[in-house]
């Protein structure tokens, strides 16, 4: 089910705690319920959460000091403005770029050229310690705690008596410290945010403790927490440096295994950590794509077709868009809050099928810009690349993104890997599963697209998209 968000103030966008919990609740019992089985009968809960959203609260009254803040909130746009155009933000850059330089250490990379921006987790947080006094005051008193969905969820179904992250979770805060694996104290003391405030950062597969037998009737082992990209990333079995996973939601993510050395690199790829199981740990280079699916969905609400699974069909009923081109920009850039999505190229004879087709190309496009940087910047050999999300059931955007990169692409025959990822963590944890060797024989592919045309044939659309794209920004 999809939390509905709330819109309290322009740019502002939060998700009601209590309205989240209930929900949460529901689909459990729900599933259960559905798949004829008893609470009793579960062996093990793992919990895959969005990433990036955060919530504060009271120590000893748990009692919220607002709700939760989503990632996609503005709030904080002055604040990083500000930041970003700072004496003393251009003084940490020269500092960590002459140690990257002494050094060669990728741990230093990143500070050299760090710039904030409204998605970031900790930005948001530092708005609340000088707008919330009630919240501030907690802090002063160890009394604050701070918590993405996950730690939220883990302190509710405990009624309190257990609260902790994982490093998934933890290290896509930006707060997290993925070299040294702990809460960036040298951030924090720049944004003014408490170190107090933060949970313990535990395995990812892991026993959390039970849930409260209240809630469900019976005690539930809770035995996973996990990000949704990294759970994807579990999920789709990519356990090996060079395994790619790309999925294609609301937004598009490209992860990279690379195994136990973390990545940093200037522009588009983040350095994360997958997951945390015993002594392994295993590190992920990510990069991001807004407005996939929601573009998808904005088409169907104002009729452009019925039916999602007709989109591929009005695509492939034309030999090209004849030369519209779709502009994504639905969701507020953090980077170009003024960008907006719109189409560029319409003439007379253009149809719905030629807007449909210019909103999937711009798709396959944006895959295969993220991909070249991958390629790149990434100094691993890629291996397997596996696709999921609701997108991935678009044959046009696959076969088109296969083509564009010169590589084939599985498509497993569930594309909801996010929870088939907690599962897996938490039927490891449980002893359900012995070993990711098993996990590997669960498997199930539906389909793979491998190269039919020659990369350059699109070359004279995609360099018109491309010059679309730069009339675009500051809009």
């Amino acid at each position: 089910k999809q939390v509905e968000s709330l819109y309290p103030r322009p740019g502002w966008v939060e998700l009601d705690p209590e309205v989240l919990w209930s929900q949460f609740i529901g689909v459990i019992k729900e599933t259960v319920q559905a798949a004829g089985l008893h609470m009793r009968q579960i062996a093990g809960l793992g919990i895959s959460t969005q990433r990036g959203t955060f919530i504060t609260w009271h120590k000893k009254t748990g009692k919220p000091f607002h709700n939760f803040i989503s990632w996609q909130d503005l709030r904080s746009a002055e604040l990083v403005n500000s930041w970003n155009k700072s004496l003393l933000l251009k003084v940490i850059h020269v500092i960590f770029t002459v140690l990257h330089f002494l050094t060669g250490s990728d741990r230093y990379l990143a500070p050299s050229f760090l710039t904030f921006s409204t998605h970031q987790t900790s930005m948001k947080l530092s708005w609340i310690f000088k707008n919330i006094p009630e919240a501030e005051e907690a802090a002063k008193k160890n009394n604050c705690c701070f918590g993405t969905v996950d730690t939220w969820l883990l302190y509710r179904l405990t009624k309190g008596s257990v609260y902790a992250t994982d490093y998934s979770n933890a290290s896509s805060t930006g707060i997290f410290e993925p070299f040294t694996k702990c809460w960036n104290p040298t951030l924090c003391n720049l944004l003014s945010i408490p170190m107090s405030i933060y949970p313990p950062v535990k395995d990812t597969s892991f026993n959390f403790g039970s849930t409260d037998s209240e809630i469900f009737g019976v005690p539930i082992p809770i035995m996973a927490l996990v990000a949704d990209q990294q759970s994807a990333m579990f999920g789709e079995c990519c356990f090996h440096p060079g395994d790619v996973k790309l999925t294609m939601g609301t937004g598009g993510f490209w992860n990279v295994n690379t195994g136990e050395h973390l990545f940093a690199s200037r522009g588009s790829l983040y350095p994360l950590i997958g997951w945390k199981i015993g002594e392994e740990v295993v590190y992920l280079t990510e990069g991001s794509i807004s407005d996939i699916g929601t573009a998808i969905k904005w088409a169907q609400d104002i009729g452009l077709f019925t039916n999602v699974d007709e989109t591929a069909e009005m695509a492939q009923s034309i030999a090209d868009s004849q030369g519209v081109c779709f502009i994504p920009g639905l969701q507020v850039s953090g980077d170009d809050p003024y960008l907006c999505a719109s189409f560029m190229g319409l003439k007379p004879p253009t149809n719905r099928n030629h807007l449909v087709r210019a909103i999937l190309e711009s798709v396959a496009f944006r895959n295969k810009l993220l991909y070249d940087i991958i390629v790149k910047k990434v100094h691993i050999p890629l291996q397997t690349i596996r696709a999921d999300g609701g997108v991935s059931n678009n044959s046009f955007v696959m076969q088109m993104t296969s083509d564009l990169i010169n590589n084939k692409i599985e498509k497993p025959a569930n594309v909801d890997m996010s929870s088939l990822g907690a599962a897996f963590l938490a039927g490891l944890a449980s002893g359900f599963w012995t070993d990711k060797k098993q996990l590997k024989k669960l498997r199930q592919m539906e389909a793979v697209f491998e190269p039919q045309k020659d990369s350059e044939e699109y070359r004279p659309a995609m360099d018109a998209w491309l010059q679309a794209m730069k009339h675009s920004p500051h809009w």
